[in-house]
């Protein structure tokens, strides 16, 4: 049997680590990776190993050379551009025509058995077959599920947590017929999980899953990377350690002199030719390369040093890494996750703070504190965005020094010379971050078209009429009061994908911008014309006629939004009577959860019934989202209200359709079919409504969720309150009723919702257990977003993993208000067992 060993990753997310040599060569317990797997490899009988290589391959064909050191053949196959997983292998067919062979990363760790892997494997007369292990957080992987027989049904590459469906993941290791190779033509560009393996799955060819007893880590990222070397002092692998094992599990290479006086706890390693003076402290899981030269008092803990690194007198370093040549003066303090580049040199009672990250060659002088790659900055979380975008506390995780970062990673997103569309609210927070973020773009050469305070609806449509290329907004986080919330759009105005997010969280953490010329800084101008331009619009979709003449008194409740600044006036022009409350804007004021929406509610109710006014609407969350009030002082929100403009569409719109959530309550359905009109659902992300709305083909008449929000993509594919209820106006004027009358011809929707705390580490197991007990259901489970089980289309629940925290929320719905809460607590009972 032959093999492959795939190394020709950059690395990107290990960066400072892979900023000097390709991420094969970064070394675990003073081991390149890659040397790990071939010893593996030989260990297990295969000796004829093809290397495939892109990103510095000439440093791998240094020091492996023809693999006669390590008792072993090489054959290297190098591309020239990215061929992609398989395509890489199709380029070294040459080598792979006689037998099955193994495909191994050569930047993941293992011990696999490979003779158990081959037998499964030759068991199933498998075309391929995939070695997959189950973990705890999938959301970085490829889920694949299979059948009870390993027989693999569906693949999902890096899913979001709606639609983790299993904890079973690809661990980039496969099995592979020499004849699946003749799938793929020469040169192209091809991906096992992407291209080849969906293609043999709709093809019916045997394609297995193999789950992995043996020890596996994907070693993508600097905590990973971390956790890998302790997890192989552990014990955990079957990979040999290199030294000589002392007592309580301390390994000690050859000429290595350690003082008397030296603490050691196990488990650790210590290389080659090393010292360690006088009074050291050396904690367990730490990792000292070859050549290293430790002072008196130095205490290392977790910490993982490479080759010939210098440590200074009471140095005091904590699950940090720490690279080739770096010399830590004395007093130094260096905080876990922090990450110290190739030949960096870090002065005396220097501080480096929790997950700053030094590129190579730094200098930091004496005393200094750093918290970020620059000097000051705050420390950034793990993954950027969340939800709606990138939050956090305002001015003590969200700065200006952060947003300034931010916005130069946009920028570098959409490339030079393009223009950004950034708007805002009024809080003096969001106008300190906005220009924060304004100073960023421009410095890598991206224009600006500052829209001020205009609110979300006409900021999203100017950002199409002014053919930007996205657009920025600023705002207090309708979520979190104290949090400053920076959202980013697309060029329609919509969200941006999660695929885009992950590309400019890239950017950000590996601060891969660059910053432009003194000639080419981008400019900063206004859009005078945005109101005229929404305006024009707006009418051009309305039949203002139509609802001048029926002559509506509306009380309209502002809750202190800028919207106050524009509605008026388009109202006016409707022929409206209207009473205005809270008409002036006040971010202290404005309502910022649910319970006070419920207090302007009330307050507008008895305006509405005092007055004798036809209804009333509030417009919040920056003029995205309303509620009504109908003549009768009743409220409409959430599923009612969403199910009684849904039936004012289906009779001014006889067949239309409308796109609702996955957790939207079935009366919607109900109310379409009067007209035979049509629901579409998606997922519970906003963003999957605007991307629907915005598709031509997909003719949605509206679309809207449980929060008030609502889409017409006549208009704009965006949410839009104020066009939303001037619609509503509209739809009234043709049908000539009354709104209490629509409301009241909807049968009583009974909704239950729940959240149920769960660990990170087990939404993964409860989502794969909660799969496989759907299959034998009769196909009654759907996976739009979570998993959706329906007894009938009034009777289902719903079990959805939050995208940000640990939690999961069930939705049910039922025949009776008990039916509903039953149907919930079953499925929390259930969530409560599986996660332990």
């Amino acid at each position: 049997m032959k093999a492959v060993v795939m190394a020709g990753g950059e690395g990107t997310r290990l960066r400072p680590l892979t900023s000097n040599r390709p991420k094969p060569l970064v070394p675990i317990l003073n081991k390149p990776i890659a040397q790990h797997i071939i010893e593996h490899l030989k260990q297990a009988g295969i000796t004829d190993i093809v290397v495939t290589l892109y990103y510095l391959a000439e440093e791998i064909q240094s020091y492996f050379g023809d693999g006669s050191d390590l008792g072993v053949n090489l054959y290297y196959s190098i591309e020239d551009t990215p061929l992609g997983t398989a395509g890489s292998v199709k380029k070294a067919e040459e080598w792979l025509k006689d037998d099955a062979f193994i495909i191994v990363s050569g930047d993941a760790l293992t011990d696999i058995d490979v003779s158990k892997a081959l037998a499964y494997h030759k068991k199933n007369q498998a075309q391929a077959t995939l070695v997959l292990q189950q973990v705890e957080n999938p959301l970085e992987f490829g889920v694949v599920i299979t059948d009870d027989q390993g027989s693999i049904q569906r693949f999902l590459e890096k899913p979001s947590w709606g639609e983790v469906f299993s904890d079973t993941v690809n661990t980039g290791m496969y099995i592979i017929e020499p004849g699946v190779l003749d799938l793929m033509e020469p040169g192209k560009n091809y991906d096992w999980s992407q291209d080849i393996f969906p293609r043999m799955l709709a093809e019916g060819q045997p394609l297995f899953g193999y789950v992995l007893d043996e020890y596996w880590t994907d070693v993508g990222s600097l905590p990973e990377y971390r956790q890998a070397q302790y997890e192989m002092l552990g014990g955990k692998t079957q990979l040999p350690i290199l030294g000589e094992q002392r007592k309580d599990g301390v390994w000690v290479g050859d000429g290595t002199e350690i003082d008397p006086t030296v603490e050691i706890t196990g488990p650790a390693i210590i290389g080659e030719n090393c010292r360690l003076k006088a009074g050291v402290k050396i904690g367990q899981d730490t990792v000292i390369g070859d050549n290293a030269l430790i002072e008196e008092g130095a205490c290392l803990e977790k910490a993982i040093l490479w080759d010939s690194v210098y440590i200074g007198k009471n140095a005091d370093l904590n699950g940090c890494t720490v690279c080739h040549h770096a010399t830590i003066k004395d007093g130094v303090t260096i905080e876990e996750g922090a990450v110290v580049g190739d030949r960096c040199h870090i002065d005396s009672n220097a501080k480096i703070r929790t997950l700053v990250k030094l590129w190579p060659d730094k200098v930091i002088e004496a005393d200094a504190t750093v918290t970020s790659s620059l000097i000051w900055g705050s420390k950034y979380n793990a993954s950027l965005f969340r939800n709606l975008g990138v939050s956090g506390i305002a001015n003590i995780e969200l700065t200006p020094e952060f947003a300034t970062k931010l916005g130069a990673s946009y920028g570098a997103f959409l490339k030079k010379g393009a223009t950004v569309l950034v708007a805002r609210d009024p809080h003096p927070a969001s106008r300190m971050l906005k220009r924060g973020m304004l100073a960023g773009l421009v410095s890598v050469g991206v224009n600006v078209l500052d829209a001020q305070t205009l609110p979300m609806p006409i900021a999203r449509s100017t950002i199409r009429t002014e053919n930007c290329a996205g657009g920025i907004n600023v705002r207090v986080d309708p979520d979190h009061p104290r949090h400053a919330l920076f959202e980013f759009f697309d060029k329609q105005g919509i969200y941006l994908t999660k695929n885009a997010e992950r590309k400019i969280e890239t950017i950000f953490f590996r601060e891969d911008y660059g910053r432009t010329d003194m000639e080419e800084v981008g400019e900063i101008d206004f859009a005078p014309r945005a109101l005229e331009q929404y305006a024009q619009r707006f009418f051009s979709n309305i039949r203002a006629g139509d609802v001048a003449r029926r002559r509506f008194k509306v009380v309209v409740d502002y809750a202190y939004g800028r919207i106050s600044s524009v509605l008026p006036d388009l109202l006016g022009r409707l022929g409206c009577d209207v009473i205005a409350l809270n008409a002036y804007t006040d971010p202290a004021r404005a309502p910022k959860n649910a319970m006070e929406r419920q207090a302007l509610f009330y307050n507008l109710s008895q305006v509405v019934l005092t007055l004798r006014a036809d209804m009333g609407v509030i417009l919040y969350s920056d003029g995205e989202r309303l509620g009504l009030v109908d003549e009768r002082g009743d409220t409409l929100f959430g599923a009612r209200l969403l199910a009684t403009l849904s039936s004012l569409v289906a009779q001014t719109r006889p067949g239309a359709k409308v796109a609702v959530p996955v957790t939207a309550p079935s009366v919607i359905e109900a109310v379409m079919r009067r007209t035979n009109g049509v629901v579409t659902r998606t997922k519970t992300d906003g963003r999957y409504l605007m991307t629907l709305s915005s598709l031509p083909a997909e003719n949605v008449a509206m679309a809207g969720d449980l929060d008030g929000g609502f889409i017409f993509p006549e208009f704009f594919p965006t949410f839009d309150a104020m066009f939303a209820f001037a619609k509503t106006l509209e739809m009234l004027s043709w049908l000539q009723r009354p709104l209490s009358e629509f409301s009241a011809e909807l049968p009583e929707v009974y909704l239950s919702t729940v959240d149920v705390r769960c660990p990170w580490e087990a939404k993964g197991k409860v989502m794969r257990r909660l799969t496989e007990e759907s299959r034998g259901q009769g196909g009654r489970a759907e996976l739009i977003d979570g998993i959706k089980l329906k007894d009938s289309e009034r009777e289902w629940v719903l079990v959805l993993p939050d995208a940000s925290e640990p939690l999961f929320h069930v939705f049910a719905e039922g025949r009776n208000e008990e039916d509903a809460h039953a149907r919930a607590r079953q499925y929390v009972e259930k969530i409560e067992a599986i996660k332990g």
